[in-house]
């Protein structure tokens, strides 16, 4: 899932196991634990393109790393407490999480003139709540944690596990069993972000934050947040149901034979989802909203697999078919290089142009006759994203 809702999770996580002992500090430090596993993408720098996709949602977010990481973090946090210089430390973690979080807005919105109003925003926000921060860490009185150090282990552990469960219900892929084994688990019911499951969890996280830590209203607003959020998500499994019931159904009425096919939402709803639909010679890709009153219409994709001919095995090509599960097709583009595309995700419009492709990645030949991916898109072609949202909306209210 996106980073905030991540974020939210674990400091609603945090809440639950230390929130009466530590207040806020408990949903603090539950949001950093549940940030901290898709901290794999500081490595991307120091890695090719394709090292960077095969790492993320790696060992990170395996039930190993929960276990090592809440050993290791929880004595951190456990004896930073314990030290004379707690405060500097403190204000320097908090320094760090919510310049990172200013950052990573700025990285993703720099190309973009749209956002500047809301990163300067955000950045004067931060800002005032560092120097809030700073005054007040300096000049009270020095914290003395109740908690016990095996209470921070238990706190991070969940933080870090949570985030991986949840992962698994997003279709990208989480290696839960690294690095035992690099399979990949997702149950495609959930968007990465979807606004439905996050803003209630939000709004009960905050107004929890404002209770005092031994109010039991500050406890039902944040259970009630994890409620929510958890039968919203148990909706999405029954809905990935319904949905394939429906594509089913209309895959046999139209009399299309396939071996296989993977479903999931499109982004930012669980209304319309896309269908993949492998077939000998073949893929077939749908959409269905709850509100269409026409049959889906399945178009085909040639999969174009003569393009790699003699590769197959290539290394790059091997880690694009293990990422994408090989629901993927190859075409060339204008400017001759192949690009795979990761069909899962299905495409805009319906179209099959290079930049119609919703996951892709561009290779080329390198000095020793295999493949190197220069790069990886995703999402709307940069420029296109309003017209984009406009028509997934159209789609979303059916046709």
């Amino acid at each position: 899932m996106d980073s905030l809702t991540q974020i939210v999770l674990g400091a609603a996580v945090g809440e639950v196991v230390l929130g009466k002992k530590v207040g806020n500090r408990a949903m603090l430090w539950g949001g950093i634990a549940g940030t901290i596993p898709d901290l794999d993408i500081i490595l991307g720098p120091f890695v090719t393109e394709i090292q960077a996709l095969a790492m993320h949602r790696g060992f990170s977010h395996s039930i190993t790393f929960s276990i090592i990481g809440a050993f290791l973090f929880g004595w951190l946090v456990y004896q930073m407490y314990k030290s004379p210089y707690y405060k500097w430390i403190a204000v320097s973690i908090r320094a760090l999480f919510f310049g990172g979080i200013s950052i990573a807005i700025l990285y993703n919105g720099i190309s973009n003139a749209n956002y500047w109003p809301a990163i300067i925003a955000v950045s004067l926000i931060m800002g005032v709540k560092l120097k809030w921060m700073f005054s007040r860490y300096v000049t009270k009185d020095k914290f003395i944690s109740p908690a016990t150090l095996k209470d921070w282990q238990l706190l991070f552990f969940w933080g870090l596990f949570t985030h991986i469960i949840l992962d698994c219900f997003t279709m990208y892929g989480t290696q839960v069993f690294a690095p035992f084994s690099d399979y990949r688990v997702a149950f495609s019911t959930i968007s990465v972000a979807d606004p439905l499951y996050t803003a209630p969890f939000i709004i009960c996280l905050i107004v929890a934050s404002f209770l005092g830590k031994d109010s039991r209203s500050r406890r039902k607003w944040n259970y009630a947040g994890l409620i929510i959020s958890s039968l919203y998500l148990c909706f999405t499994v029954v809905n990935k149901q319904v949905m394939n019931s429906e594509f089913s159904s209309q895959l046999a009425e139209q009399n299309i034979e396939y071996k296989r096919c993977i479903s999931g939402p499109t982004i930012l709803n669980n209304i319309l989802w896309s269908v993949t639909v492998d077939s000998d010679s073949v893929y077939y890709q749908g959409q269905y909203s709850w509100f269409d009153r026409s049959p889906v219409e399945f178009k085909a994709i040639d999969k174009n697999y003569e393009l790699i001919n003699g590769e197959e095995n290539d290394p790059t090509v091997e880690t694009l078919k293990w990422f994408s599960k090989d629901f993927y097709n190859i075409i060339m583009r204008r400017d001759g290089r192949l690009q795979f595309n990761d069909l899962r995700y299905g495409t805009f419009r319906g179209g099959r142009g290079e930049d119609d492709f919703i996951f892709r990645f561009i290779l080329e030949e390198n000095n020793n006759g295999g493949y190197e991916m220069m790069e990886s898109e995703g999402g709307p072609p940069k420029g296109k994203e309003e017209e984009m949202m406009q028509i997934l909306w159209s789609r979303i209210k059916g046709i």
